[in-house]
């Protein structure tokens, strides 16, 4: 039997916490859930998901859909996506059945690259690497959640490079319908000896086929669309993860008009320690003062009212009413006040 193989490899960095993961975690499973009871992609369709924030990992390995069980999504740090490509293509090195004059092997294989951001690592030599090896051997579709992500990186991997508006849950359900309507007209191509690859039509208004012509910023190696803030509970040793948007005010002072960027609060997250073990292993020191955040969670994981209390060893928890609080990072103990004027903190590459 020929396979027609498809690969998500889906961002899941820092600024994907909170609902895109959440989303995008419902929307695999009802993929798979329409999939299942289509007889062309029964036959044909194989997938697997691949995930990427500072480091990769496929959280599916190639599998016939009948036997596919939707996975919990992990959130790492970083977006490095020079080594979720890297991965990528050692798992279509590895898993990928080539054509020969004794055997008919798989259908070019179909990738759905879904981010949100911009990278945080230098790309350029892995793009070079699917340029040369596998852009005429595989077909690759870029999605960009929102509208700022690096479209002109993504350009270089291929001309498929799409924007998809989240703006909210029915947007979620007719792009994930639309992808799966991608998969079964490609199952029906390739039973029809085809292409293999036939995209469901756009809309337009939900997703949209962005154009690679026009000028973008410079690359940046960290996502400055959000800033995320890694703390842990003093009471649960847990992890989570405080999502700021950013913000541009204008205002008009002596009759010049001038901007000025802050970040508000999307939310506090638990997180597992999975988010370590995905993490870039490189040092990475970068910093945002405290005046250009608006907003403090409570601790999602213990419910502690203030989760961004941050120790002299420069690590962010949550504390409550105790008297004597004990950082969970280095097992200071001390007690906590308020002060005046805003101060550096770490920030996550987001």
């Amino acid at each position: 039997m020929r396979r027609l193989p498809i690969y998500f490899l889906i961002d899941i960095s820092e600024s994907m916490v909170g609902e895109p993961i959440q989303q995008v975690e419902e929307g695999l499973a009802t993929i798979i859930q329409a999939l299942k009871t289509d007889p062309h992609a029964l036959e044909t369709v194989f997938v697997s998901i691949i995930v990427f924030a500072g480091q990769p990992k496929t959280l599916v390995p190639l599998q016939e859909i009948v036997s596919f069980y939707p996975p919990k999504f992990p959130i790492g740090s970083g977006t490095s996506l020079s080594k979720g490509l890297g991965h990528l293509m050692h798992e279509l090195r590895t898993n990928i059945v080539k054509t020969t004059y004794e055997v008919k092997g798989d259908w070019k294989p179909i990738v759905f690259l879904f981010t949100d951001g911009v990278p945080t690592d230098d790309s350029q030599t892995a793009i070079n690497e699917w340029k040369q090896n596998w852009q005429r051997t595989a077909n690759l579709i870029a999605i960009s959640f929102g509208s700022e992500t690096d479209t002109k990186l993504l350009g270089e991997l291929t001309e498929n490079v799409l924007h998809f508006k989240n703006t909210n849950v029915q947007s979620y359900k007719e792009f994930f319908k639309w992808v799966t309507d991608s998969i079964k007209t490609s199952s029906i191509s390739v039973e029809n000896n085809s292409s293999g690859f036939e995209l469901a039509k756009l809309d337009g208004e939900t997703l949209s086929k962005i154009d690679l012509t026009k000028e973008t910023p410079n690359r940046q190696y960290v996502d400055d669309n959000f800033v995320v803030l890694n703390g842990k509970c003093q009471n649960t040793k847990r992890p989570y993860l405080m999502k700021y948007r950013k913000t541009i005010a204008e205002s008009i002072y002596a009759g010049i008009e001038l901007s000025s960027k802050n970040y508000k609060l999307v939310g506090a997250y638990q997180v597992d320690n999975s988010y370590f073990e995905l993490a870039d292993s490189g040092n990475f020191n970068n910093k945002v003062n405290t005046d250009e955040l608006i907003g403090g969670p409570t601790c999602p994981c213990c419910g502690n009212q203030i989760a961004f209390a941050v120790c002299v060893c420069g690590s962010i928890h949550c504390i409550g009413d105790e008297d004597i609080s004990t950082c969970p990072w280095c097992n200071n103990q001390g007690s906590y006040g308020c002060g005046e004027g805003g101060f550096d903190v770490n920030r996550t590459q987001g």
